[in-house]
């Protein structure tokens, strides 16, 4: 999140003293981690459906700040380590997730937007494969970095349109939304060019066959 290294040096300043503090204090990384995550699946799940717009993307915000606190105190203590960062984006894919599944229960149950809700879908799904598309091509020693839409980008579009939708602002979520939605399957299409210009003039992989059951 914030790959923009002067939007990170920024942020860095507030979250690096936070995180020292924290691994002074003896509190693990994974701990913060994890406490983000409950807590923005409990917000998202108990704001945004029942219609507190506003609220609930405040407090959504609040809670994936975590997600720049542990960086911070992994910093802290020189390193991370193989298992935090497999938890980290484990727990992001989920936040995330949650999120927008609960925007598309608010079009759909409250907000009588269903051409919205095809759009919290459609970012849902394209932002899922946009992260595996990249985890899965720096496992295999190719690059799939940038795009239009990351992660930070994601959450600051769909976060927004909520709070401003919460606040009465005709049209926010739905702009929000679409902009997101086509942002996301354009960055997608990035990073597929990406993967294939970095595949370029390797040799092929001898594998089995495939019967597309296999979790990959």
């Amino acid at each position: 999140m914030l790959d923009n290294l002067v939007a990170r040096a920024s942020i860095g300043r507030v979250t690096d003293p936070l995180g020292r503090a924290l691994v002074r204090w003896g509190v693990s990384p994974d701990l913060v981690t994890v406490l983000g995550t409950v807590g923005t699946v409990a917000a998202a799940l108990l704001f945004i459906p029942s219609g507190h717009l506003f609220t609930g993307a405040c407090v959504v915000t609040a809670f994936v700040l975590f997600d720049l606190l542990d960086g911070a105190m992994a910093r802290a203590r020189g390193s991370g380590t193989p298992f935090g960062a497999v938890l980290d984006s484990t727990c992001d894919r989920i936040a995330d997730g949650v999120l927008f599944a609960a925007l598309t229960w608010f079009c759909l149950r409250l907000g009588d937007q269903p051409h919205t809700a095809i759009a919290a879908m459609l970012s849902l799904v394209a932002g899922q494969v946009v992260s595996y598309l990249k985890a899965r091509a720096e496992a295999g020693g190719l690059s799939a970095q940038g795009g239009l839409v990351e992660r930070a980008e994601r959450l600051i579009l769909a976060l927004l349109g909520t709070a401003l939708e919460g606040l009465g602002v005709p049209g926010a979520l739905a702009v929000s939304l679409w902009l997101l939605a086509v942002g996301s399957v354009v960055t997608l299409g990035q990073r597929l060019v990406s993967v294939h210009r970095s595949a370029a003039g390797q040799p092929p992989i001898e594998r089995a066959p495939d019967d597309g059951l296999a979790d990959r």
